[in-house]
């Protein structure tokens, strides 16, 4: 790590995937040439990453907070601790490549660019895979004003340079998204009450509003072991994904609009997703489903928290349930 004051801070969140964390730490140092720091955010795992991240890497920052923040909330402890112009919030899941973080900041010469997010791809896990890239993000689509979706751009297909110019693009992505530090000072942190999915879109939406663009830089790949923490179809991915949809269009999208996707939501949404639950017998996730609705159009003293909520600024001091470990 340099001595320098760091240009870049990457920012991660640890949840009891100690070796996972590791192998990322280890590609930052191999492939990163400007000065920088690193910032891990242990969310309340099992057992401290602490003595064994600083045995091998001790001048690694180590945050560990005394409860489980979700995204938002460990990546926003990181920022409160963090110096560098530029901050690169990356899942502990993925690992950097040569070359990424030149070619990520080199997209920020235009003043205009807020957040920038790499060609992000799957990382592979057999020899074929090794010979051909699959892209898992390409930049985003707007989410759908009706359906409360979005298209992420050229997921699952093989990587064959066809996304090879730099655009604009609606969303980062969460896995790695490098963010200016004045960005933070205008647009405010990532909203906490979305503890997992659709936060980084909120995050987007109001840097978006602020007048910055965001931007598909391709020059620069960093490969994701996608969904290592949550798992594919775990029911905790089901009830987040649900309630944070709905309060993401809430939030988001005009009264009128909202009142679309509502339709939408009672006539389509549950309609098929019930429908699926039952099939295949998946009644931990019906039950979950139906919760994570019942949330959003209940008298619910979170939720309207939620809705109400201010922007917090990068002046907000760290919880009393943290202790930061240099």
């Amino acid at each position: 790590m340099s001595q320098q004051t760091p240009l870049v801070s990457f920012i991660t969140v640890n949840y009891n995937q100690t070796d996972l964390t590791l192998e990322l730490i280890e590609s930052i140092y191999k492939y990163t040439k400007v000065p920088f720091e690193i910032i891990v955010v242990d969310n309340a795992s099992k057992v401290s990453p602490k003595s064994k991240i600083s045995r091998i890497y001790p001048d690694v920052r180590i945050i560990v907070s005394g409860v489980n923040r979700g995204f938002a909330g460990g990546n926003n402890l990181g920022v409160e601790v963090s110096s560098g112009q530029f901050l690169f919030f990356i899942n502990n899941d993925a690992v950097v490549t040569k070359g990424a973080i030149n070619a990520i900041l080199s997209s920020f010469d235009d003043p205009n660019i807020g957040v920038v997010s790499p060609l992000i791809c799957y990382y592979p896990t057999s020899a074929q895979e090794v010979e051909a890239d699959v892209i898992q993000y390409a930049g985003a689509t707007n989410v759908n004003p009706f359906t409360g979706r979005n298209v992420i751009i050229g997921d699952k297909q093989l990587n064959q340079s066809q996304y090879y110019q730099s655009k604009p693009t609606f969303y980062a992505h969460g896995a790695a998204m490098m963010v200016k530090r004045e960005v933070l000072e205008t647009a405010g942190l990532m909203s906490e009450f979305y503890f997992l999915y659709y936060e980084e879109l909120d995050w987007c939406e109001r840097i978006r509003n602020a007048g910055y663009t965001i931007l598909f830089q391709p020059k620069a790949t960093i490969y994701h072991k996608e969904s290592v923490s949550v798992g594919q179809m775990s029911t905790l991915k089901t009830y987040y994904i649900t309630r944070n949809r709905i309060l993401f269009m809430a939030k988001n999208r005009s009264k009128m609009e909202y009142a679309i996707f509502t339709l939408f939501l009672f006539f389509v949404m549950i309609p098929k997703n019930v429908l699926l639950y039952v099939l295949k017998r998946q009644w931990a996730h019906l039950s979950v489903f139906w919760k994570a609705v019942k949330w959003n159009f209940t008298s619910n003293p979170e939720r309207k928290a939620a809705m109400q909520a201010p922007v917090k600024r990068t002046n907000v001091l760290i919880s009393p349930l943290v202790k930061a470990v240099a």
